[in-house]
């Protein structure tokens, strides 16, 4: 009998995803010169390509060019090259995965010391206590700023879509600026874009809409929303209930759920309580709620690491299991649950008191897995967190450099409307 596992999934565009397994999106931090993919993203890709995942989706590609979550981030936007970008999308797909493109904005998640901007839907700034000074100060954004960066998102999928990827996801989770828009504690304005959900969904919701007038109708467009912030007050799951229904007529193919922020970083694992099973799947028990009543088929990510709690996901009735850690450290991990095999190893497990630091240290672990396969080398999931923490700082020390250097020869205008160039081909 097929495992439900791998049987193929027919999105409502018309694509079919070859079965139920995706590499969720992880944020590499690989971009090289130019803010582009270079040779290593291009390898890492071609690794998870050939491990027997239905679906590749990338890290953030920013639409932003002065807005990044951090200096070695990829940034596609109208004056970016298409040529290494296609390179990327065949890269991912050589191996008959379909390659999605998570597309993405920070808000107010800048490092203090980034150039550029730090925008959000209010001057709230990210609260992390006595690490809250890591982030710059936002300010809010005008009415032209949010429409600016609406045109943006839809430039940056119309350009995917070109290079030859097959779909893209909008992020609106973990804190960044659309998710910034829809939690109430973030989101204090009172025009038309704050106070009741609609009005806090409706950024989110135009950008689904100028995204698919942009794209072909065949072209896939997901959804990342959390499920839940995991703070008093915040956005939570009746939340997401009404999010994805007013999702629904927009022609969104997917919604993949996670949870958190960098505030809250539930993302990176929370400890086993009532509604969470000691790491694994540990936003199942949400998911299971939300499914219930979403007209949109659901992805779930977060603590998967092993086939019987993804047979597990997908039995609660969602339809795409996300894995992002365990195809760090075993890339090929959808191809040994065919054959009957598991993982064996899991990352060394970061138990510091400091849920900030810890969150950034094991960040840092998983980014040292992804480069040493992009080197061809094999994962070191032992590797000490203090240690993968303090060599991550240093690259990025030395990718701000050339990011300073590179946005400087740039000509910008924060506040400008870009031009959408994609065509939709109806």
């Amino acid at each position: 009998m097929t495992s439900a596992l791998f049987s193929p999934l027919r999105l409502r565009s018309g694509p079919v995803l070859g079965n139920r397994i995706a590499k969720a999106a992880m944020e590499e931090n690989m971009a090289g010169d130019g803010q582009l993919p270079g040779e290593s993203l291009l390898e890492l890709y071609r690794r998870w390509g050939k491990g027997g995942a239905g679906l590749l989706i990338t890290g953030n590609v920013m639409v932003h060019a002065e807005a990044l979550t951090g200096p070695a981030g990829v940034v596609l936007d109208a004056a970016a090259p298409l040529e290494p970008f296609a390179e990327w999308a065949a890269a991912g797909k050589a191996g008959g995965a379909a390659m999605w493109m998570q597309i993405n904005h920070p808000g107010r998640q800048v490092q203090a010391d980034m150039p550029g901007v730090v925008w959000g839907p209010s001057a709230v700034g990210v609260d992390l206590g006595r690490h809250s000074s890591r982030f710059g100060r936002p300010s809010a954004m005008t009415p032209a700023q949010i429409e600016a960066t609406v045109a943006r998102f839809a430039v940056t999928a119309a350009r995917a879509e070109e290079a030859g990827f097959d779909g893209v996801e909008i992020h609106a989770a973990h804190g960044y600026l659309l998710s910034q828009f829809l939690s109430p504690l973030v989101n204090q304005r009172d025009d038309r874009w704050g106070g009741s959900l609609p009005n806090r969904a409706r950024m989110l919701l135009d950008v689904v809409r100028a995204v698919r007038e942009v794209v072909s109708p065949s072209f896939a467009v997901a959804v990342k929303l959390n499920s839940a912030d995991f703070q008093r007050g915040g956005f939570d799951e009746d939340d997401a209930r009404e999010v994805i229904a007013l999702l629904e007529p927009l022609g969104v193919d997917l919604v993949e759920l996670s949870g958190g922020s960098y505030e809250s970083p539930a993302m990176s694992g929370r400890p086993a309580d009532a509604r969470t099973q000691a790491r694994e799947a540990y936003f199942l028990d949400l998911a299971r709620d939300l499914v219930k009543t979403s007209p949109l088929p659901l992805m779930l990510t977060g603590g998967i690491t092993r086939r019987d709690t993804a047979e597990r996901v997908l039995g609660g009735g969602v339809a795409v299991a996300g894995m992002g850690t365990a195809l760090a450290i075993t890339p090929d991990l959808p191809n040994r649950w065919r054959q009957g095999g598991e993982a064996g190893r899991n990352l060394r497990p970061v138990t510091w008191s400091d849920k900030a630091l810890a969150s950034a240290a094991s960040m840092a672990q998983v980014r040292h897995q992804l480069r040493r396969i992009a080197r061809g080398r094999r994962p070191a999931p032992g590797t000490h967190p203090a240690w993968a923490l303090l060599a991550e700082r240093r690259r990025q020390r030395s990718a701000l450099r050339g990011y300073r250097a590179w946005l400087s020869t740039r000509e910008h205008d924060v506040d400008a409307m870009p031009e959408v160039t994609g065509k939709a081909k109806r």
